[in-house]
């Protein structure tokens, strides 16, 4: 082999490479252990599980909706709710087991601060499963 040269323009710069084979060579080895232990782990030990009798659930309770128009007013289950009755329908719904949701839909038109009223008003008398309904 003959000496390097000036002429040469691979001379002084460095060549990184990754080698590949012993990735490779342990990626080979755990696919054969993975292969090796899913059966064993898929055998499992038989057990005799007792049986239960038949237990009727109680209906899951119907969710409640509460509308704020673009007026501002609030609707009930489509029931115009003037705003001192708000918060004793909401207590009681609060006072339900299981509580019922509220689905809160707010008018694209109505003021926030409405909607922000309803929400407070929710919180304040115990709810806690609420909604907000909005178009996809």
């Amino acid at each position: 082999m003959a000496p390097p040269s000036n002429l040469e323009p691979d001379q002084g710069e460095l060549h990184s490479e990754i080698n590949m084979i012993p990735l490779i060579d342990v990626m080979l080895v755990l696919l054969i252990v993975f292969i090796v232990t899913v059966p064993v782990i898929t055998h499992s030990i038989q057990v005799q599980l007792p049986h239960a009798a038949a237990t009727a659930s109680a209906p899951a309770p119907e969710a409640v909706r509460l509308s704020v128009d673009a007026q501002g007013g609030f609707h009930w289950n489509d029931a115009a709710v003037p705003d001192a009755e708000l918060m004793p329908r909401l207590q009681a719904l609060a006072q339900q087991v299981p509580q019922p949701p509220l689905h809160l839909q707010g008018d694209a038109a109505a003021r926030h601060e409405r909607v922000a009223m309803a929400l407070a008003a929710a919180q304040r008398a115990g709810i806690e499963r609420l909604v907000f309904v909005t178009q996809p």
